[in-house]
């Protein structure tokens, strides 16, 4: 990171910060046309490496991507505002955001699929214990990233 004075040190911040984000930006490769695109996430933050969990459809081009080139990178952003300035040069935007890369798989293990998505239910609300459809959990698909790298930058 270039700006040593805005980096995010060690990995429960970072985590922290991540738990604070809604939305995880997925950054793919198409051969040489990038691909990005939001989707929802929860963390297992309690191993080494960590796993990021994501929830897709079986099909489309962001699983076609994956099908060739499962190398993945990947941001997510926090408490973002604008700083007006008197000058344009003087106007900024103020956040908090993680960054990492890693590689993404399809979950096909029942048990680890189920913890997933109830990770994924829980970070976004959902109270108790789910019960999954049966044709639903069948069809729908669980991404795993096993996350390499993670840095975590703070602009003020």
């Amino acid at each position: 990171m270039r700006r040593k004075d805005r980096e995010i040190i060690g990995r429960e911040p970072i985590l922290a910060l991540l738990e604070r984000c809604q939305v995880l930006r997925l950054g793919l490769c198409d051969a040489d046309r990038p691909y990005v695109v939001p989707m929802l996430f929860a963390a297992k933050a309690d191993r080494e490496p960590l796993y990021i969990y994501m929830h897709s459809a079986a099909e489309g081009r962001k699983m076609d991507i994956i099908s060739k080139n499962n190398r993945v990178c990947f941001e997510a952003d926090h408490a973002y505002r604008t700083v007006n300035g008197q000058t344009p040069c003087e106007w900024s935007g103020v956040y908090q955001s993680v960054m990492g890369e890693g590689t993404i798989h399809i979950v096909t293990d029942e048990a680890e699929k189920t913890e997933a998505l109830n990770a994924l239910m829980g970070r976004y609300g959902f109270e108790g214990t789910p019960r999954y459809d049966p044709d639903a959990f069948r069809t729908v698909t669980v991404l795993r990233v096993t996350v390499d790298s993670l840095t975590g930058k703070s602009t003020g």
